[in-house]
């Protein structure tokens, strides 16, 4: 048995786990006036009179608003010059004030009115013209309404602000997706030795979900995939729930959110005895996520990371490209408020890694049929090259590191 795998139980693990979120603080409110006034530079560089942001998680990032999207238009007009003013159902202005970090003014409009008018007739008062960036997560009727309202207007894709903006983290951010990663970690521990031949994936998500409180995460696991044997191969798993029998891999890719900031970490690991073969494509996973690391240097392409990545996979005999046996996916995504966001580690990215932005390194190999192996951690760019959050999975019979 690998050391960690098994022999303890749900109780024990539970007990064990501690709160670890003291210490962490919050963004402060200079830290969302700071990241407007970089949006609104950003702005006057790319001749871009404004940015709309919609309720979710970039309506966070530049005002410390707490709000979720829904069928109601509520978010806020980021001018490249001036003063941040936001839009919301008139019933819900009281709530939205409570809820406000960086304080502006908040238009209102009632149920039978058209919002989008009401913003066409915001975008005059502030004397917006030309081109406004949409948050790219609007859905399609918010956009449609928005150009039907205001045809003079010519409305873009945002990105160019929010996700410049939002690609590099701050030391504030760092320091929470830290904390929340290594929350995680303790957890995937835990769920490690607990397992014994019997248990259900089933049983092993509630346990983690618990676990996740236990070390402080409010909500329990942002999200969680708990797989074993066969299913191992298919990367988000299959529909029917698995028993835990001697000799199966196991999977588990799971995070929680802290402070708004996620956590994503996935380790794969053979309950019993390891075969040759299940051993040789899991070493051959884990130095293909050391070559990703090694190629993810200050000035080079995402997508060279996952070029990096892949082609390794390829000179041991897998794929080539997205083929089974092999990696089917990109090699990583960007993290932070959203557990998957800008820039990729896929071959087509073209972004230069720069210091502040932050990855999942997971370059999974994939045998349908048989099983799989995905090692998950995440890592940082510095100016002296990429830094992991997490210490890689050490070998496939110290999976945790527990006796290194």
């Amino acid at each position: 048995m690998a050391i960690g795998v098994g022999g303890s139980n749900k109780a024990a693990e539970l007990a064990k786990l501690k709160d670890m979120t003291v210490g962490v603080a919050p963004i402060a409110e200079a830290e969302f006036a700071a990241r407007v006034a970089k949006a609104q530079r950003r702005m006057r560089e790319e001749n871009i009179a404004a940015i709309y942001v919609n309720a979710g998680t970039s309506l966070y990032y530049f005002t410390g608003t707490r709000w979720w999207p829904s069928e109601r238009m509520v978010g806020a007009l980021i001018p490249a010059s001036g003063p941040v003013t936001y839009i919301a159902p008139s019933f819900e202005i009281s709530t939205i004030n409570d809820y406000m970090c960086l304080k502006g003014e908040v238009r209102g409009w009632q149920e039978h009115e058209n919002p989008y008018e009401l913003f066409a007739e915001m975008l005059v008062e502030a004397g917006v013209a030309g081109k406004v960036g949409l948050d790219e997560a609007c859905p399609f009727f918010l956009t449609d309404g928005l150009r039907k309202a205001a045809p003079d207007i010519d409305f873009i894709d945002g990105r160019e602000v929010i996700a410049h903006c939002r690609m590099r983290k701050s030391d504030s951010e760092l320091a929470i997706l830290q904390r929340a990663k290594d929350m995680t970690l303790e957890v995937h521990k835990a769920a490690a030795a607990m397992l014994h031949e019997g248990i259900t994936t089933t049983e092993v998500t509630a346990f983690i979900h618990d676990a996740h409180k236990r070390v402080g995460a409010p909500g329990g696991s942002f999200f969680c995939i708990v797989l074993f044997g066969e299913a191992t191969a298919y990367p988000h798993g299959v529909k029917e729930p698995q028993t835990l029998k001697d000799g199966d891999m196991v999977l588990i890719d799971t995070g929680c959110d802290l402070l708004g900031y996620k956590s994503d970490i996935t380790r794969t690991y053979v309950f019993g005895e390891a075969s040759e073969k299940q051993r040789t494509v899991w070493n051959h996973e884990k130095a293909a996520q050391l070559r990703a690391f090694e190629a993810a240097q200050p000035g080079a392409r995402c997508g060279d990371v996952d070029i990096a990545a892949r082609s390794l996979l390829e000179s041991f005999g897998y794929g080539p490209g997205y083929n089974v046996p092999g990696l089917p996916h990109r090699t990583g995504h960007g993290i932070g408020l959203d557990i998957h966001e800008w820039p990729y580690l896929v071959s087509s990215d073209d972004t230069k890694l720069a210091p502040g932005m932050c990855f999942s390194n997971e370059p999974m190999l994939c045998l349908y049929g048989e099983f799989g192996v995905r090692l998950e951690d995440h890592f940082y760019v510095t100016e002296n090259g990429p830094k992991w959050f997490t210490e890689p999975s050490h070998s496939i019979d110290d999976p945790f590191g527990l006796n290194a």
